[in-house]
């Protein structure tokens, strides 16, 4: 069976140049995860590694969408080969039914792991830079909801658990734990 596995890093970047190539080679099924890659905690990645049985080959369409790092990359490839499933990264022709292809995959996941470093650390000196500048503030943060301090309110009172009063303010736990703090400390 042919299994593809698709990842963007976030549920706003497209995952269409990717379907396309995994159903132009007739795969079976296919897992899509939208995460960062930084690591093999992911959703979808934890089901297909389950899924996978004795004879299937799991799809991808280059080795950066299955693993950031070379540690991440031979990890799940050899927990596949345990498993008897092979590998294929269709950018970089890798097949790991061969010894060939098994050497490419370390070599090309060196690669893959050094491009992401450079990303970085491009990113950190533009972001440096823009800063020195003044151009550069971090992400603008989001409005204080209208009810938000009703809702503390009742929180800290125990009329309310956190997770509900996070659910009617719409905000993420971190975010709704340091502005509930700071209302209270005020």
């Amino acid at each position: 069976m042919k299994i593809g596995y698709i990842r963007v890093s976030t549920e706003e970047q497209n995952i269409a140049r990717q379907e396309v190539l995994l159903r132009e080679l007739s795969v079976d099924e296919v897992f899509i995860d939208k995460a960062s890659g930084k690591n093999t905690d992911r959703p979808e990645l934890k089901r297909m590694m389950e899924y996978v049985r004795k004879g299937d080959t799991v799809i991808v369409e280059s080795i950066s969408r299955f693993a950031r790092n070379t540690r991440d990359l031979l990890d799940l490839v050899e927990k596949l080969a345990v498993k008897g499933v092979e590998f294929v990264s269709k950018k970089e022709a890798i097949d790991t039914t061969t010894p060939t292809g098994k050497f490419m995959l370390t070599v090309f996941a060196a690669v893959a792991e050094l491009e992401r470093e450079y990303i970085l650390q491009r990113q950190r000196e533009g972001i440096a830079i823009a800063k020195q500048q003044g151009k550069y503030t971090g992400r603008k943060p989001l409005p204080m909801p209208d009810n938000f301090k009703s809702v503390v309110t009742l929180w800290q009172h125990g009329q309310i658990t956190a997770t509900e009063a996070m659910r009617w303010t719409g905000l993420k736990p971190n975010t709704f734990y340091r502005r509930a703090q700071r209302t209270l400390s005020t």
